[in-house]
């Protein structure tokens, strides 16, 4: 059902795409909206990954370059019945972490410098597994495209602000009213739907990541640091493409000014509220907690 509705959604934000070239230009923008919209899922299916990895500037790494975190991802992927992922660090400050890539066969899992520094390593075993549990599910895949696509529409929304709507009036009645809403709500709109996307697989990432983890406290004790980390270091690059900000753990932008519009992220107390209610139903809930001590 959380399947059928995340699709149902990223249909409903293709749709909007197309609307928005109809309010713009008419039946010929429809036309050149529904084209662009067919081009951007099929390239965001082949290439999203690379294109997000090269956005963030990830750098690969082996076993012999990066043994413990390499080491915990292939033992997890074993756990989870996955392929093994390829796996990148992101030189940021920000602890955060984010998964990619069209189906497991093809994905990539990335940590961030800052994460690797903050977290205990049973912390980050649980990041890496909620991280696997996107790839199993394929969000990573879909999380991907609804960013491309909530990134075009705000790109359409731009153009229809320095160019207004010049297409047939016949076709778009709205006229200068229509290219107006276009730029006020269709942003809005595109994060909203990112927003019910997110939400549902960020859930259900945290109580299947914590399945393959075994230990739901160690990720509800790692959202509450990336949380405070999050809020104090930027990620410049996120910030410069709110639209991806839904791929990762945690939220990467600060909460202020338009990009707080792009909130695509369940509130981390309802995250840790669940995870905590998860772990009281466990046996040995105790030795569940993590330990003290840097990543090593």
């Amino acid at each position: 059902m959380a399947l059928a509705r995340t699709w149902v959604l990223l249909a409903a934000l293709t749709g909007l795409f197309i609307a928005v070239g109809a309010i713009i230009g008419g039946n010929q923008g429809m036309l050149i909206a529904f084209g662009i919209a067919l081009a951007m899922n099929v390239f965001a299916y082949w290439n999203s990954d690379r294109l997000v990895l090269s956005m963030y500037g990830a750098r690969p790494v082996d076993e012999p370059a990066a043994p413990q975190l390499y080491a915990t991802v292939r033992e997890l992927t074993q756990r989870a019945g996955l392929p093994m992922p390829k796996v990148y660090i992101v030189q940021n400050d920000q602890p955060n972490a984010f998964a990619t890539g069209r189906n497991p066969r093809h994905a990539a899992v990335a940590v961030n410098t800052g994460l690797l520094k903050l977290l205990t390593p049973e912390e980050v075993t649980a990041v890496l597994s909620h991280e696997l549990a996107h790839v199993r599910n394929r969000d990573s895949l879909t999380m991907t495209m609804t960013a491309v696509i909530a990134g075009a529409i705000g790109m359409l929304a731009q153009f229809a602000f320095f160019f207004g709507g010049s297409g047939d009036r016949r076709s778009n009645p709205l006229g200068p009213i229509g290219v107006l809403l276009v730029m006020l709500f269709a942003p809005l709109a595109a994060t909203l739907v990112q927003l019910a996307i997110s939400r549902t697989r960020e859930y259900e990432a945290d109580r299947e990541g914590s399945i393959i983890s075994g230990h739901p406290l160690w990720l509800a004790s790692a959202l509450g640091k990336l949380e405070q980390g999050a809020r104090v270091i930027d990620n410049p690059t996120a910030e410069s493409h709110p639209a991806s900000a839904s791929l990762f753990i945690v939220n990467p932008l600060h909460r202020g000014g338009m990009t707080g519009l792009f909130m695509t992220h369940p509130p981390i107390e309802e995250r840790i509220r669940r995870l905590q209610a998860m772990a009281a139903e466990q046996v040995g809930t105790v030795e569940g907690a993590p330990r003290k001590g840097p990543w090593g």
